[in-house]
């Protein structure tokens, strides 16, 4: 019976970061100013072993291949080899070798370019005694399940390739050496969010930074602050612990205000002020931080942030009560290259969304189709830029079950604690191109609800298919409901037989009560490929559809900004054209190395025009 019980909260505790569908979708810790705690990165050099046939999760009733195949125990295979004896293993991560986290296996060695399964990682470190303290764990992303096991124990699992999740680990770490192993799982199935079938690459493995946090006994687990609609600061600390009742928490914004709560029987305290005089607002023309600091008896954190208010009124996007256009463009997580790994440093970040905002003139980026890096959106705030964030329902997923349900409630959660904080986030967007159907609706309405519920400060949008009758587009969807700013995507002139001099006579029947942002439109183009004939997958075709798309869109009354697809040409499986994509989505107006195509000129020239 003990055993029984020992295997059940085992079970538990590793599906604790998934929250529960209650009335707040919450991850068990959150640790949101884990950046700026102390801690130990664990970045750098891994080894890892392949488990094709799954050994290492699928051994587990006893049977003969059991002990020899289990990659995460704590066990030192090379010097039990050489006492002799025996024992026989037939794995030795000690000896494996060596990948650098954070980083995709994808680009790692050839051998690995299309692998799509189980990998083991493993990294050895030294940590001091804890004297009383916590520790924890936190992964900012690892594609696609995790899990994570240290000293041989298991201390959680995760689901979901984008989001950060975090686990205590204080009773199983040791003083001295550590041996953590994670098994990282690519495969999607029809359960997963995404699906298997995508039009990007999922890049398998420890995508982003993995950091050792320790914190008092009881510590500041989540921290948030804002400025609302009517002018005053909203904010919110949350404490985890045994200490976490009656305490007095403070909130100090700069030099500017500072305030005091105490928190309630959950560990709560809430704040509310005015605005303090001299604050200045948040904007892509002047993107002002604030250090903001928060502290409660024994911990405290701190952050930048900005201070802003984004609303809807009629068909106008409101930033700081002002009318805001927005001049942006689509963006995967991929750096320049020509081998890309998806490890999104501050560098490689910076020179993205530097090609956006001074580049193109842009004051917007959508960062599409799953929540990117935490470096990414942070840049995003430094840099003046207003983001569109998302999670990966897209196209299709198991609309009718509740547990796939679960797992898009539990990722948005997941992002939106994250990031709430960020000025630059103003619109959650809940789906990208999913087909119209009864069952399809009520999933993104559950999640738009979520989002209002868990972060009412900002707007709701989703990437919506458009209805074609001629000459006319519309949008006929019901999910238009749910939503505060309508989006479509609109590839006429590229696919099918649409002709481009055709295109910018297209006309739109959208409703004139709210604004509507052309979340994607483009066309390919190979960098270098040039044509006066106006071939497709030429850069005098791409540049042109530009143009015609553009002329096109400045009939639209109701247009408030757009997002092109896409800034980079990025890694797709599934566009294998020998000759003009190989394995990459060529609609970058940049190539994967950063060289600029004609229709970036066309896309500049008009951005500088609004």
């Amino acid at each position: 019976m003990r055993k029984l019980l020992a295997a059940f909260w085992i079970f538990i505790s590793a599906f604790a970061c998934l929250p529960a569908m209650a009335d707040e979708p919450r991850p068990a810790f959150l640790l949101t100013g884990a950046l700026h705690r102390d801690g130990q990165d664990l970045s750098g050099q891994w080894t890892y072993s392949k488990d094709l046939y799954r050994t290492g999760l699928t051994d587990i009733n006893g049977w003969v291949a059991k002990s020899r195949m289990q990659r995460y125990r704590d066990i030192d295979v090379a010097a039990v080899e050489a006492k002799g004896g025996a024992d026989f293993f037939e794995f030795d991560l000690d000896r494996g070798p060596i990948i650098n986290v954070p980083g995709a296996w994808n680009a790692a060695t050839p051998e690995l370019r299309y692998y799509d399964g189980l990998i083991w990682f493993q990294r050895k470190f030294n940590a001091q005694a804890l004297a009383g303290k916590r520790a924890f764990l936190r992964f900012e992303a690892v594609n696609y399940r995790a899990y994570v096991y240290l000293n041989g124990k298991e201390v959680g699992r995760h689901e979901g390739g984008f989001t950060p999740f975090v686990l205590e680990v204080t009773e199983a770490l040791r003083a001295g050496d550590n041996r953590l192993v994670v098994g990282v799982d690519s495969t999607h199935d029809a359960q997963s969010i995404p699906t298997f079938i995508t039009d990007w690459d999922l890049y398998g493995g420890i995508t982003r930074p993995v950091r050792l946090i320790t914190t008092p006994a009881t510590f500041i687990d989540d921290a948030m602050v804002q400025l609302r609609p009517d002018g005053r600061i909203a904010a919110e600390v949350r404490l985890q612990g045994p200490q976490a009742v009656n305490q007095a928490v403070t909130i100090a914004i700069g030099a500017l205000a500072t305030a005091r709560a105490v928190t309630d029987a959950n560990g709560r305290a809430v704040f509310e002020l005015a605005a303090p005089k001299g604050l200045e607002r948040w904007s892509p023309e002047k993107p002002t931080l604030y250090e903001v600091r928060f502290s409660a008896p024994g911990d405290a954190v701190r952050d930048r942030v900005g201070f802003r208010t984004i609303a809807v009124k009629g068909n106008q996007i409101l930033l700081n009560g002002k009318p805001v256009w927005l001049r942006g463009i689509s963006l995967h997580e991929e750096e320049l290259g020509p081998n890309p790994a998806r490890n999104m440093t501050e560098t490689a970040s910076r020179a993205l969304l530097h090609e956006i905002k001074h580049g193109l003139g842009g004051n917007y980026v959508r960062l599409s189709h799953y929540p990117h890096s935490e470096t990414t959106v942070r840049l995003a705030d430094e840099m003046g830029l207003l983001v569109w964030s998302e999670i990966p329902v897209y196209w299709t997923v198991d609309w009718d079950n509740p547990a796939v349900l679960r797992k898009a409630l539990a990722m948005q959660a997941e992002t939106i604690y994250r990031d709430r904080n960020r000025a630059s986030v103003i619109m959650w967007s809940v789906g990208n191109e999913t087909p119209v159907a009864d069952a399809r609706t009520r999933f993104h309405a559950a999640m738009a609800d979520n989002v209002r519920q868990l972060d009412p400060s900002r707007l709701v949008s989703a990437a919506l298919l458009v209805k074609h009758d001629g000459d006319a587009l519309a949008i006929d969807d019901p999910l238009a409901d749910k939503l505060d700013v309508l989006a479509v995507n609109t590839y006429a002139g590229w696919y099918g037989s649409d002709k481009l001099d055709a295109v910018a006579k297209l006309q739109w029947k959208v409703p004139a009560d709210r604004p509507l942002i052309l979340s994607e439109f483009g066309a390919d183009a190979l960098a270098g490929y040039r044509d006066d004939g106006m071939k497709k997958f030429t850069e005098e075709y791409q540049a042109e559809y530009y143009r015609q798309t553009l002329a096109m869109a400045e009939k639209i009354p109701t247009l408030r900004g757009m997002s092109p697809w896409i800034l980079k040409d990025f890694r797709s499986p599934r566009r294998e054209h020998p000759v003009f994509q190989n394995g990459w989505n060529r609609k970058g107006i940049l190539s994967e190395t950063g060289v600029r195509k004609q229709a970036f000129g066309v896309l500049a020239d008009y951005y500088r025009s609004k």
